[in-house]
């Protein structure tokens, strides 16, 4: 064990290694529920992506754990699983093809494929260091705003109106109710630094809206879409997840539509590995200061292993039938928590398997008992507004913005990444500042304006 994970190098022991372990897992176990209630809106069977996600977080971890033996737990990620089944697959489906998230998977399969080949030129490393501060600092900002559009939907807080777009739902109903419960109970546990405090909040908020359907004030009628929220054990065959997986969602791959829809199949698979290397560096970054483990330089140290880590986790997630898996920035609660090694994010791993036996609990979880955690999830995201710069430079600041508001307003993260990166470019060349744009930025910049100019023909046509 020390031989493989350097306890006594980097000054833990398999204890510390444990309760780190399971501290991360506890703390992001969130997502067993949260990912099957969002993929489902894109048509997913729910039971597949149970187990799609805990086997592609397990087998990324393990990855993670012995290979970079770095305490980073791997998972489908936040809004990137959004831009999945709220982006994406719309955007196809009207296109007219049959089960559009078979193409959402096949674009993540060449993400992660691309990822691997860009290790050799370090492609990612420059994307991320080149994008300006301001436009990074938007796109997680409109990204958090989109997901808590999401949660809030998904809880019927905010419904559809004819008149306003939107306006407030039933304030009477026990989803509004309990989700606005969830939130502020969520936010009380974090303010008190309470390990957990997500799972805590959906758990809670589930488990009230159970009393709410054994008092009657929550009715059931699967017609309408209102399900029992009360776990069934009925037939209960502990492989149904891996069985279902294995039967309808692994390798469920569409590279019929790279030859009909080229450039519009390029924007998806540019877009996911956009939103995946800022999501993967940031959070490795974070991890690696909380536990001391950048150089004298402010470097990662294999930091390669890591990225191929997060490259292969996406790519065995596509194949099973989950969406990209990242790593998580929960993994520093395992840390805080005594964590140093690859030893911490094995112990994770093996948590993430043991919960496919539970799987009636985790997917008897309502949706208004995960919107809490999206609202929540959301407002950590949209914090990052406030070290945006909007004063030094016209080109950051209006870039920076449109990544903001398209996003939400679109409901589509790549419109607002499209139209970030397209009004930067032009702003700076306008503003005399040419030489300051990267290649990296005119590469972009001419990906996403090839896809205005499709659309227009399209429409045109």
């Amino acid at each position: 064990m020390d031989r493989l994970f350097k306890l006594k190098e980097n000054n833990t022991t398999v204890k510390n290694e444990l309760i780190g372990g399971v501290t991360t897992f506890l703390s992001m176990a969130y997502i067993l529920a949260v990912n099957p209630s969002i993929l489902a809106n894109a048509g997913m069977p729910q039971q597949a992506v149970f187990a799609a996600t805990a086997v592609s977080a397990a087998f990324a971890t393990l990855v993670m754990a012995i290979y970079a033996n770095y305490p980073v737990v791997l998972a489908s990620g936040m809004g990137l699983n959004a831009y999945f089944a709220y982006s994406v697959v719309p955007q196809i489906a009207q296109q007219g093809i049959k089960d559009p998230w078979h193409v959402a998977l096949t674009a993540i399969l060449c993400e992660g494929v691309i990822f691997i080949l860009l290790s050799f030129v370090k492609f990612r490393e420059t994307l991320v260091n080149k994008v300006p501060a301001n436009l990074k600092l938007g796109i997680s900002t409109g990204i958090g705003m989109f997901i808590v559009i999401v949660g809030l939907k998904g809880a019927k807080i905010i419904v559809s109106d004819t008149t306003n777009l939107t306006s407030f739902g039933d304030v009477g109903s026990p989803q509004v109710v309990l989700a606005i419960i969830g939130v502020l109970l969520i936010s009380l546990l974090w303010h008190y630094n309470v390990k957990g405090a997500i799972l805590i909040g959906i758990s809670a908020t589930w488990i009230f809206g159970i009393l709410a359907e054994l008092i009657g004030w929550y009715k059931v009628d699967p017609a309408a879409g209102v399900n029992s929220v009360i776990p069934s054990f009925e037939g209960y065959n502990i492989l149904s997840p891996v069985q279902t997986m294995a039967s309808e969602t692994l390798f469920r791959f569409d590279f019929a539509y790279i030859i009909e829809q080229p450039i519009n199949f390029i924007v998806i698979v540019f877009a996911f590995l956009f939103l995946d290397l800022f999501d993967t560096v940031g959070t490795l970054i974070g991890v690696a200061q909380e536990c001391d483990m950048l150089d004298e330089n402010g470097n990662l140290p294999r930091v390669d292993r890591a990225l191929m880590a997060d490259a292969v986790g996406t790519i065995v997630g596509a194949a099973m039938g989950t969406s990209t898996v990242t790593s998580y920035v929960e993994s520093t609660t395992g840390v805080a928590a005594g964590g140093r090694t690859g030893l911490t994010a094995f112990f994770s791993a093996m948590l993430f398997l043991l919960s496919l036996a539970f799987y009636p609990i985790f997917l008897a979880v309502p949706s208004f008992a995960t919107a809490p955690a999206l609202v929540f999830v959301g407002l950590l995201m949209v914090k990052n507004i406030t070290k945006m710069d909007f004063e030094k430079d016209i080109a950051d600041t209006v870039g920076g913005f449109f990544a903001i508001i398209m996003m939400p307003f679109t409901s589509s993260i790549a419109t607002g990444i499209m139209f970030g990166i397209i009004s930067w470019v032009i702003l700076k060349t306008a503003t005399g500042k040419i030489k300051e744009i990267h290649p990296i930025m005119w590469i972009a910049f001419a990906l996403f304006a090839l896809r205005i100019v499709t659309i227009l023909l399209k429409k045109a046509s």
